[in-house]
Parts: C-alpha cells; sequence; structure tokens
C-alpha cells in the first residue's frame, strides 16, 4: 500500500534524505561481514599447515560457518521481526565479532569448527535484519536498488580482502589478523545502536514530506510477534524462493572457501598471484547486484511487471553462470579463466537484488522471518558445497574440472524455479487465493 501523504505536508516541500542513512549503515555492515568470513580462505594454507588440516578437514572447518548460519537464519530475521533490528543487530554483531577474533585462539581442528560454527550463528542475523530495516525505513520503490547497492558492497569488501590479508599477514601471524578484524564490528555495533530507532518517525530529522514517503507502520510492523508459520510451510512460492537461493549458494560459496586453494594447487600461482585474482569474482560480482539493482527499474517499465523483471534478471544470470563456469574449464590460461569465472560471477549476482526484493513483497511485516528461512536454505547450499569440493578432490586426485561442472548443474536448476516463482504476491495474498 502506498503511503498517504500528510495534511501537514506543503505543496512544493521537499523530503529530506535521513532514511538513505540505513543504507549507509547496511552498506557498511555488508563490507564488515564479508571481510569478516572471507578472511579464512586467504589464511587457510597457514592454518592448515600450523594446525595439521587436511583437505577434507579444510572442507569442514568452512563448511562449519555455513551450519552455524543456516540454522541461525529464521531465528535471527524472526527475533527482529518481534523486538525490533535496534537490539538484535547490535547484539549479534558484537556476537560475531568476538568469534572472529576468537579465530585466532584455536588450537586444533575441533575449537577451529567449534569457533566458526558460532561465528556463523552470529552472523546469520545480519541481513534479514537489514532487509527488514530496509522494509520499515524506505518506500518500495527505493527498496530493490538498497539491495543492489549493498550487496555490491559486500561482494566488493570479500574481493578485496584477500589483498588486505595478505599485507596484514605480512607483519602479523594469521591469529593476530583474525583479532584485528574482529575488532571493527564493535565499532560499527556502537555507531549503529546510537543512531538507528526501529520507527523511523522517532527520528525528528525526517521532515512532514519524508514521513509521508514511508511505509505505514502497521504494514511492516509485528506487533502481535506471531508469524504464520503453516502459510510459509504450505506456501510453494516460498519453497521455490528458497531453492533458487540454495542453487545461487552452492556455486558462489566456492569464491570465499577454495578459490585460493584452486589458484595455487589448480593453476600453479604463488600466493601474491592468487590474492590479485581472487578480488576478480567478488569485484565483478559487487558489479552485477549494482547493475541489476538500477536495471530492474528501467527493465520494468518496459515489461509493466516487477514479477517479469525479476524473472528476467534471475533466469539469465544463473544460466550465464552456469555456462561460463563450465566453459573456464577449457581455459588454460589463468587469467583468462579467472575472468571467465568473474563473470559468472557477474552473472550470478543478477539474481540477488531480486532475491532479496522478493523477500520483502512476499512477506512484507514478516520480511525478516522470510529472507531469514531463504537465506537459511542459502546457508544449506554454502555449507554442502565446501564439504562436496572437498570429497571430489580427494577421490579424484584433484581434479578441479568436476567441481565446476557439479556447480555448473547447480546453477541451471536455479534457472528452473525462477521459471515458476511469483516473486510479487504477498503471502498472505497467495494463501486467501488458496483457501
Amino acid at each position: 500500500m502506498a503511503p498517504q501523504l500528510s495534511p501537514e505536508v506543503r505543496a512544493g516541500d521537499r523530503p529530506t534524505r535521513v532514511r538513505y542513512w540505513v543504507i549507509v549503515f547496511a552498506v557498511t555492515l555488508a563490507i564488515v561481514t564479508y571481510i569478516d568470513r572471507v578472511c579464512i580462505s586467504q589464511a587457510a594454507p597457514a592454518m592448515a599447515r600450523d594446525l595439521g588440516l587436511s583437505e577434507i578437514t579444510m572442507g569442514y572447518v568452512f563448511a562449519a560457518f555455513a551450519w552455524g548460519y543456516a540454522l541461525f537464519e529464521i531465528p535471527g530475521g524472526y527475533w527482529g521481526d518481534r523486538v525490533g533490528v535496534r537490539r538484535v543487530l547490535m547484539r549479534v554483531v558484537i556476537w560475531w565479532s568476538f568469534f572472529t577474533a576468537a579465530t585466532g585462539w584455536v588450537w586444533n581442528s575441533q575449537s577451529l569448527i567449534v569457533t566458526r560454527f558460532l561465528f556463523g550463528a552470529g552472523e546469520a542475523g545480519c541481513f534479514p535484519n537489514l532487509t527488514k530495516a530496509f522494509t520499515v525505513w524506505l518506500p518500495r520503490d527505493e527498496r530493490e536498488r538498497a539491495q543492489g547497492i549493498m550487496w555490491m558492497s559486500a561482494r566488493w569488501g570479500g574481493a578485496f580482502t584477500p589483498l588486505l590479508v595478505y599485507q596484514v599477514l605480512q607483519y602479523v601471524s594469521w591469529r593476530r589478523t583474525f583479532e584485528i578484524f574482529g575488532a571493527v564490528g564493535v565499532v560499527w555495533a556502537v555507531a549503529f545502536y546510537y543512531w538507528y530507532r526501529d520507527h523511523p518517525r522517532d527520528n525528528p530529522r525526517l521532515n512532514a514530506a519524508e514521513r509521508a514517503l514511508l511505509p505505514r507502520a502497521d504494514d511492516v510492523t509485528l506487533s502481535e510477534g506471531r508469524v504464520p508459520w503453516a502459510k510459509f510451510l504450505r506456501s510453494g512460492q516460498v519453497w521455490l524462493l528458497c531453492a533458487q537461493y540454495f542453487c545461487l549458494a552452492y556455486g558462489w560459496y566456492f569464491y570465499i572457501t577454495w578459490l585460493p586453494t584452486y589458484l595455487r594447487e589448480g593453476r600453479g600461482l604463488e600466493m601474491g598471484q592468487s590474492a590479485w585474482l581472487s578480488t576478480l569474482p567478488l569485484g565483478l560480482g559487487g558489479l552485477g547486484s549494482l547493475f541489476c539493482g538500477f536495471a530492474s527499474a528501467r527493465v520494468t517499465r518496459w515489461t509493466g511487471s516487477v514479477k517479469i523483471t525479476r524473472r528476467i534478471m534471475a533466469v539469465t544470470g544463473f544460466a550465464c553462470a552456469s555456462l561460463l563456469l563450465a566453459l573456464s574449464t577449457w581455459l588454460q590460461d589463468p587469467l583468462l579463466a579467472m575472468f571467465v569465472i568473474g563473470l559468472a560471477s557477474f552473472s550470478n549476482d543478477l539474481v540477488m537484488p531480486g532475491s532479496w526484493g522478493a523477500c520483502m513483497d512476499m512477506g512484507g511485516k514478516y520480511a525478516g522471518t522470510l529472507s531469514g528461512a531463504m537465506n537459511m536454505f542459502s546457508s544449506i547450499g554454502g555449507a554442502l558445497s565446501p564439504i562436496v569440493i572437498g570429497y571430489l578432490l580427494a577421490w579424484t586426485g584433484k581434479n578441479w574440472d568436476l567441481t565446476f561442472y557439479v556447480s555448473a548443474a547447480v546453477y541451471f536448476m536455479g534457472a528452473i524455479c525462477w521459471l515458476f516463482l511469483d516473486s510479487a504476491t504477498p503471502i498472505e495474498v497467495e494463501s486467501h487465493l488458496t483457501e
């Protein structure tokens, strides 16, 4: 429902832009999350050497984060829907920042797996609650663009993390590196808690014109603390939304787990070279998110339908990611192969803004919970991916090509999901139509 103009708004009044600070906070936190989660991929060889970890064990270490992330996605999103984003984000950011630092204090594989699991449990509350904040603070026509900007920032934060970690490792050990990155999140949590309010109208800096742009509180706030779980479970559209995001994450998690190892062992590159090339997939992926976020509005003017626009972007993204990953296995030049893999990541991220936009439109006041459910399936895909790759490498004598073919097949299944997904109809409306 479009917000109604308040009688307090005078003709010619220009809305203030206080709401955009929510995007600023989301962007900075997205960067922090990806620095914290990606830095282990660059530090992995040194960690494996010091702790005596095999490829299969390292696969479980990578997956431990994703399993913690998966199991706490729905609780984290629901918690934000029920008690408010302000308190939830402050707590979870401090939680995962502690366990980022604690990664540097581990002494064997078991302690490392437990620490990464608890780190993932904390990060699980991040993006569902940021999505809830966008739902509350932004008009509907600005939300998808905000998602594109946020995910571009997340990807670029992850893209430059290998270079950042490489430089830090020249001066301190991998253990001190995790402590340094853990401190950054605490600073963010304090600043966010000081500024943010769960109800935008509680911020006196918004003028009447900006208040009139915002959604009504009743439409986006969960006042009774109850979520229609049965409607979620009965909805085929919810299952399609979650399945496509599982497919997306399975292929993408390679970039933040095994990629540096692939470049060194599969392509024979030195650590410095691999650090530079590791920036390509997430860097180009960020451009994909930004492109989709801004292009979607123009495509919607052409198609006349948000649902059709999202389907076009997502099917194109999944199909191109599948083809490009398969193509990369035929290329001998490491730079050219990595550029093609980077284009696959660009295609991957064409799906991102539409997926999170679907959570806001389909979920409404339950946007945090629904986005948590979707991201839970993403995390399951991300948890399975490094384990499967570890076993494939062990069983095939490190045949990297097979790992790309499997990911390409999973990407193709994601495209199939989007052919049947209605990403714009609210779940409550869909439930009424089917009852």
